[in-house]
């Protein structure tokens, strides 16, 4: 079916997080499954609360998550005079009215309505006053707003995730459908833009089933064609509470930030509420696509779990190319002040062995530069509780002893150094593991790390002789403040 078009219609009040991301790639998925286009609304007419910066931010997010779209972006604000036309046919049709009550007394009634613990309903005292007053309010130029006139009746929708769906109209206040600056509002604007853009089904969270209710009782008013409509549902922290920033609620350029991979992000979002129907869960985009249907989304409120999107981005890390991942990996260990751009361009073929030792090891692409730290700066503390379990006069002496051997060998790899070990450890009459822990705590100041061997042969002969000496001074020094 290429008669398919769906949108996504942010607003630029805020970043992009990661429910509205989830409306996006389910979106995208569904106009890439039927052959469809996917397009691009900003809803940017509230100028108070919309940036140009957050417009960037937006559409970078989207770009990063690889979710293109395939028209001109359409913004709101650019649209203002469409709004006014359907605002005149809905008043020549007389489907909606003028409305000059003022703030104040809307408010005040309000108030009232709930010191008496009643809904609070528009009273239509304006549609119904006289016309002569009518007429004398619009020639003086007052200001009004106008509010669509709610007929009897349900208003009812079959929604292709949660199903039929209805409201009795009587529950639907007559609401304001362009403000008294003549600025339309948003279910206004919505139904407007639904219609030029072709829109062919309306996908997004299920939080927007009271404006549905709304928005399709606008386009009967304006005798047009809604589209279908999808309500997918809500995304909440593990508790099952409103997502914090903490749970994930930040925006999706601060997954880039925290270290995630955006094939990992766009896989864990797609299976928040949606299954492929079978058990899979690591899946490219492309299977993402000949899958996607809107059928296999669960109507229940999804929950997000940082652990298994960890889970998952160390499953793409794992996977991931050495070349790219040294790419990737880049602006954080420049970041931590590490290393620099030249240094990692030089020195290339290290690096490779490097993410090779560090990847499985790793969950998130900051982890290379907080675990593996210790690769590229020689001066670190030791690990207290490592110190106190492998740093004594014994192992200090089993070190020199393991450092006038590093000193000799003519090979220093991987299959060398460890049968030179294991040798030395047989001479002293020891296990291995007496030698292997306080080297690699030598070596890293840390008890936990890739294989011992495999660290030796990529800081090389002088560097280990060098981080050893180091730490047989301070275990000698310890012995003498003992």
């Amino acid at each position: 079916m290429n008669n398919v078009r769906v949108r996504i219609a942010p607003s630029p009040s805020g970043r992009l997080h990661i429910g509205t991301a989830r409306a996006a790639l389910f979106n995208w998925l569904f106009a890439r499954n039927r052959g469809g286009k996917f397009l691009l609304r900003v809803e940017d007419t509230d100028e108070s609360r919309s940036s140009k910066e957050m417009i960037d931010v937006i559409f970078n997010s989207l770009k990063w998550l690889g979710l293109d779209w395939d028209e001109e972006p359409i913004f709101q604000s650019k649209r203002l005079d469409v709004y006014n036309k359907y605002v005149e046919k809905l008043l020549e049709s007389s489907n909606a009215y003028r409305c000059w009550c003022k703030p104040e007394v809307l408010k005040q009634k309000q108030e009232e309505a709930r010191k008496k613990k009643i809904t609070s309903r528009y009273d239509r005292h304006c549609l119904n006053l006289p016309d002569d007053k009518k007429e004398k309010l619009l020639d003086s130029g007052e200001p009004f707003a106008v509010r669509i006139l709610i007929p009897e009746g349900k208003t009812v929708f079959n929604d292709l995730i949660v199903g039929e769906t209805s409201r009795d109209n009587s529950e639907i206040d007559d609401f304001i459908i362009a403000r008294s600056d003549g600025r339309a509002v948003y279910n206004l604007a919505v139904v407007v833009d639904d219609h030029e853009m072709g829109i062919s089904h309306v996908i997004r969270g299920n939080d927007h089933i009271t404006n549905t209710y709304k928005q399709i009782l606008i386009y009967k008013a304006l005798s047009l064609e809604p589209p279908r409509f999808a309500h997918i549902p809500l995304i909440l922290g593990k508790d099952r509470s409103k997502m914090s920033k903490r749970d994930g609620a930040a925006g999706i350029t601060d997954y880039e930030k925290m270290g995630y991979m955006k094939e990992a992000v766009v896989n864990f979002i797609a299976l928040l509420g949606w299954s492929p129907g079978d058990d899979r869960e690591i899946m490219t985009v492309d299977e993402m696509i000949e899958s996607f249907s809107l059928d296999r989304i669960n109507p229940s409120n999804a929950i997000l779990d940082m652990e298994k999107l960890n889970w998952m981005n160390g499953e793409y890390i794992r996977a991931c190319d050495n070349n790219r991942l040294i790419d990737l990996i880049r602006p954080f260990l420049i970041e931590a002040g590490l290393t620099t751009h030249l240094w990692i361009n030089s020195r290339w073929e290290w690096m490779l062995k490097f993410v090779s030792a560090m990847k499985e090891r790793c969950k998130l692409l900051t982890d290379f530069a907080e675990q593996g730290r210790y690769f590229f700066v020689d001066k670190f503390d030791y690990e207290e509780k490592g110190a106190l379990k492998y740093f004594g006069p014994e192992s200090a002496g089993y070190l020199k002893r393991w450092l006038e051997i590093i000193g000799s060998l003519e090979r220093f790899d991987v299959v060398n150094l460890e049968t030179s070990l294991r040798g030395l450890s047989e001479g002293l009459g020891i296990k291995p593991a007496a030698l292997i822990h306080p080297t690699r705590l030598a070596l890293t100041g840390t008890t936990k790390g890739p294989s011992l061997f495999d660290l030796m042969e990529l800081f090389g002969q002088q560097e280990c002789m060098k981080r050893l000496t180091r730490a047989i001074d301070f275990i000698g020094k310890i012995d003498k403040n003992a």
